[in-house]
């Protein structure tokens, strides 16, 4: 049994926060959690920057032991510590490896486009943009297109995204997705994403996003 305990820093409107705390909550694992607000620039303080993560940037997660706190951050790293040994992580070596690149592909082709696109569009306001980031809008939409179309062809043969049963790769891919109308992007362009997100919804412990 594990005598490790966890503190989620985090801001509940981002996904990246949310898949650790579904990870977790699918796990059965307890997570505590502490707040910022990242618009009004709470993980810029020098006290976030010396004593949490020195980069600026959540979700971070604290993992408190009789030895010693540390902090990791990055999300797939902290859903990767919390989910080893379990049955979101598979066996095979290649069933792993193909979880890894849909990790690898959230943070690459998916977050960047659909992720900032929501927002930008719900949280800062198109009236608030800068002109760069206006200039960006539809290169965005496009290739946030691209990623979620190829998600739905994945998902057209199987039923989560690394094979037949869940795994981290539909807890980084999840949270984004689900709320990407909040972006602009139509989910029901994407049926096989649409059943997706009602089996992964159906999920034991399951947590709805904040």
């Amino acid at each position: 049994m594990s005598t490790e305990s966890y503190i989620l820093h985090e801001d509940p409107r981002s996904g990246n926060c949310y898949k650790i705390k579904l990870t977790a909550a699918l796990l059965g694992i307890p997570l505590e959690t502490r707040q910022y607000d990242i618009i009004q620039g709470e993980t810029r303080t020098p006290e976030f920057l010396d004593q949490v993560n020195a980069n600026g940037r959540i979700p971070v997660l604290q993992i408190d032991s009789a030895e010693e706190t540390r902090f990791l951050p990055e999300s797939n790293a902290a859903c990767w510590y919390l989910a080893s040994g379990s049955h979101l992580i598979p066996d095979d070596r290649f069933a792993q490896a193909d979880m890894l690149r849909w990790m690898f592909f959230e943070q690459y082709n998916h977050e960047p486009n659909v992720a900032t696109l929501r927002f930008w569009l719900r949280f800062v306001g198109e009236a608030n943009l800068s002109d760069q980031q206006r200039a960006q809008i539809m290169a965005k939409r496009i290739a946030g297109q691209d990623a979620l179309a190829l998600m739905n062809d994945n998902l057209e043969s199987r039923a989560f995204m690394a094979g037949d049963a869940p795994t981290l790769a539909d807890m980084a891919l999840f949270p984004y997705t689900h709320v990407a109308e909040e972006g602009g992007f139509g989910l029901g362009n994407y049926p096989h994403i649409e059943a997706w997100i009602a089996r992964i919804k159906d999920l034991p412990g399951f947590t709805a996003m904040e």
